[in-house]
């Protein structure tokens, strides 16, 4: 048993408590190279979100002294030293309204408003930011009252991640977008809390002295305090996860839907579009070729209930000039949401088509134009790889029992141009 207390024993290592809480009250202040630091760790991390670089927005995190009040009115508490308290949250509040200015001109300015993938993470808490927030302010805690700091106080400014949901909010702000303000300055609540709750425990663990001796009735206060913080902000986030983990198994059921009823059975889904906060939930589908009767329509609704998709109504779109606008309208709308895969795919389908050509559709065309011609074949060529003068030139290849004319050789150039938009062509022929 004694060795298993030595093993969890935080006493060995521990810094001397006087200096930890110097260091704790000198970190509190917000006051001028610690603003000017705050200030440009704001800017960093809105260009971070701006851009969508995880990079940048964890460098912003590592420089941000946002932890400093945060820790401070955690020790403020456990030790029930209120003006040490009343200072942190006064700083906190100081450091907050900054970044949030900071934050709101900088999106204001900037000629990129949209919402990226990294910003859009930051804008719905859940009961795991709780969790994150909580066993992360442990480690920063406990790091704090260690004489050797080590590695966990940077780990801790990224875990947290106090920064990002600040730019969020101000980000809300420059763009009159409230939802986006809310959610984000919510998770940077919890985080503030949580962290300031799990550094008030490691300082009651480890005995600090308390500054003066309170009565039991103030004491009371305090733990009723707490509790009314955790409860104010669990019961939300609570809901956040359940929302989440509703809306993941409900687009589980989805995918599990479109498989079984189209995409096994050779029907190519062109576009998809859910809306699970909507009453009833919506499922809109197009298709490639495939047209459904009302009858098929109405047993494929019929069907939502085998997939345990209730509450829900599978709208198709077969009205070609709707689905071409309601794919452009999902692309624009998302735009900013596409991961890089996604990009990736679309960057080679360009290139597939750049490359592809119809040669039995073309063939059909040039017999008419130039009868001589037997077979042709068109592809994109490289010349002069591995240089800096790279290019790419289609090039037609043709069978003939002669060579065609000059003349109809330059016809036939500026044919295949034209018909095909390219500024250039070289044509050659195979010998039979």
């Amino acid at each position: 048993m004694n060795k298993i207390i030595a093993y969890i024993n935080l006493d060995k290592g521990e810094e001397d408590k006087s200096k930890v809480l110097d260091n704790v009250k000198t970190n509190v202040s917000f006051r001028g190279s610690n603003l000017w630091i705050l200030a440009c760790a704001i800017v960093v991390a809105s260009v971070g979100l701006n851009v969508n670089s995880t990079a940048v927005i964890i460098g912003a995190m590592l420089i941000s002294p946002l932890m400093g009040p945060i820790v401070g009115a955690g020790f403020g508490l456990g030790i029930y030293d209120f003006g040490l308290l009343k200072r942190s949250l006064k700083n906190l509040l100081i450091a907050t309204i900054v970044s949030l200015l900071v934050s709101t001109v900088y999106f204001y300015i900037s000629p990129f408003k949209e919402a990226q993938p990294e910003l859009l993470s930051r804008t719905s808490p859940n009961i795991y930011d709780i969790l994150i927030a909580f066993f992360g302010g442990l480690v920063g805690a406990i790091a704090i009252t260690r004489v050797e700091k080590g590695n966990p106080i940077p780990g801790v400014a990224i875990a947290t991640a106090l920064m990002p949901p600040l730019c969020t909010a101000g980000y809300g702000l420059a763009t009159a977008n409230f939802k986006f303000f809310l959610g984000a300055l919510y998770l940077y609540s919890i985080n503030c809390i949580f962290i300031c709750i799990s550094t008030f425990f490691i300082v009651k663990f480890l005995n600090y002295p308390i500054k003066k001796q309170l009565d039991e009735k103030h004491q009371k206060r305090v733990k009723y305090y707490i509790t009314f913080l955790l409860i104010i902000f669990i019961i939300p986030s609570i809901y956040f996860a359940y929302q989440l983990f509703e809306e993941k198994k409900y687009k589980q059921q989805i995918t599990l839907f479109t498989e079984k009823e189209f995409t096994e059975k050779g029907i190519t889904i062109v576009y998809q579009k859910t809306k699970f906060n909507k009453n009833p939930k919506t499922l809109e589908l197009g298709f490639l070729s495939k047209r459904f009767t009302a009858q098929e329509i109405k047993e494929l609704n019929n069907n939502l209930k085998n997939y345990e998709l209730y509450n829900t109504k599978l709208i198709i779109k077969q009205d070609t000039t709707d689905l071409k606008n309601d794919i452009l309208n999902e692309i624009n709308s998302n735009k900013s949401a596409l991961s890089q895969k996604d990009i990736t795919i679309l960057n080679l389908k360009k290139q597939i088509e750049a490359n592809h050509f119809e040669n039995k559709a073309l063939l059909a065309e040039i017999k008419i134009l130039f009868p001589a011609i037997e077979n042709i074949s068109i592809s994109n060529h490289r010349f002069n790889e591995n240089t800096d003068s790279l290019k790419v030139v289609p090039v037609l290849i043709y069978q003939s029992k002669k060579e065609i004319k000059t003349s109809d050789k330059i016809k036939l150039i500026l044919w295949l141009q034209k018909r095909l938009s390219k500024k250039q062509f070289e044509i050659y022929r195979q010998d039979q």
